[in-house]
């Protein structure tokens, strides 16, 4: 095992527990940079917005999202786009229609986020 330099100036610093700490964030380095990836595309209103009506109708098309957000099908195709490339939503086709819904294996992330909106919305 290679030494790790501590740099901690505290006197009665806990070297094991950096050194233990160190390792658990770099055993996690990937699911950080899935969650922070998937925090930041939440973290715009407008897609925000997208995942939460999402979750409540469980598909909706570009132009329903369009109508319900009051913004052009282009501007709403460009926010479905980075979510998919994200793997957060994923789509059908039915003829020349494609509906959005959530992919599951980040609801566990983002469901905290829709509670805490319906929480707001019964404190109003």
């Amino acid at each position: 095992m290679e030494k790790k330099e501590i740099r901690c100036i505290r006197v009665f610093a806990d070297q094991a527990q950096i050194l233990n700490c160190k390792e658990q964030i770099k055993v996690a380095e990937n699911s950080f940079a899935n969650l922070a990836q998937v925090l930041s595309l939440a973290g715009n209103e407008v897609r925000l917005k997208i995942l939460f009506l999402l979750n409540q109708e469980t598909e909706l098309c570009p132009c329903d999202i369009s109508d319900i957000l009051e913004m052009t099908v282009p501007a709403v195709s460009q926010h479905l786009r980075k979510l998919k490339d994200a793997n957060l939503i994923q789509f059908r086709k039915v003829g020349q229609t494609v509906f959005y819904s959530l992919k599951t294996n980040h609801l566990k992330v983002i469901e905290p986020l829709f509670e805490h909106i319906q929480q707001a919305k019964l404190a109003l």
